[in-house]
């Protein structure tokens, strides 16, 4: 399977994204949230995995932030 934007729909995106990150209502450190942002570009069509995935790791290398923690809303 594909998973280029060309060979995929929103829909189908949409999935692959979720399905990769897991439950991210469950992600209570924060981070998850950040990471379902981070891949909207994808989702939405405007760059590929891998472009998105350069970037994170050019950040990190760097030592620019990630995404940003959002807290645990169930700590609130």
């Amino acid at each position: 399977m594909s998973y280029l934007i060309q060979d995929t729909t929103r829909e189908e995106r949409e999935r692959i994204i979720a399905e990769s990150l897991g439950n991210i209502e469950a992600g209570c450190d924060g981070c998850m949230a950040g990471l379902a942002e981070m891949y909207q570009a994808y989702i939405d069509g405007e760059k590929e995995l891998r472009e998105i995935n350069m970037e994170f790791r050019a950040r990190y290398v760097s030592g620019d932030q990630g995404p940003e923690r959002a807290g645990c809303p169930s700590a609130r």
